[in-house]
């Protein structure tokens, strides 16, 4: 019994192994940033008024975003700055700290504006602008622009 306990420890650890290796970071954080995109593309249309404020949404769209912000960081390992059509600038690398920083920034700024949604629009509006605002930050600093 003791001796299949240790050979599915083993297998385990092998599939864990496994996994880390398929795992693709420029493909996870290329997605994470598309979850960032949409959840800011739904708040920016309710803050503008193109679509009907909903509070519930609003605090749902700051949470995704806080949650992959606070992932973020993880998934810029050493040897992922080229490939997969990555715009990831090389600045990450460079500055590890800074652009660690900027994602704490965000979910902190994302947090604040989850909890500012109860308090309706006109609540909501400056402390999505904070959210915005760290975006556009981090992108100018730590993106390549494609186009």
């Amino acid at each position: 019994m003791k001796a299949i306990a240790v050979v599915a420890a083993c297998l385990g650890c092998g599939l864990v192994s496994i996994a880390a290796v398929a795992a693709d970071p420029i493909a996870e954080r290329q997605q994470l940033m598309k979850t960032i995109g949409k959840a800011t593309k739904a708040s920016a249309e309710m803050v503008q008024g193109k679509a009907p404020y909903d509070a519930a949404a609003a605090k749902q769209a700051m949470l995704a975003i806080s949650a992959a912000a606070e992932t973020l960081p993880t998934l810029f390992p050493d040897g992922t700055q080229t490939g997969g059509e990555t715009e990831a600038s090389p600045k990450i690398w460079q500055d590890k700290a800074g652009f660690d920083a900027k994602a704490a920034d965000l979910a902190t700024t994302a947090k604040a504006a989850a909890t500012a949604a109860a308090g309706g629009q006109d609540a909501f509006k400056p402390a999505f602008g904070a959210v915005a605002g760290n975006c556009k930050g981090c992108h100018e600093a730590y993106r390549i622009s494609k186009s």
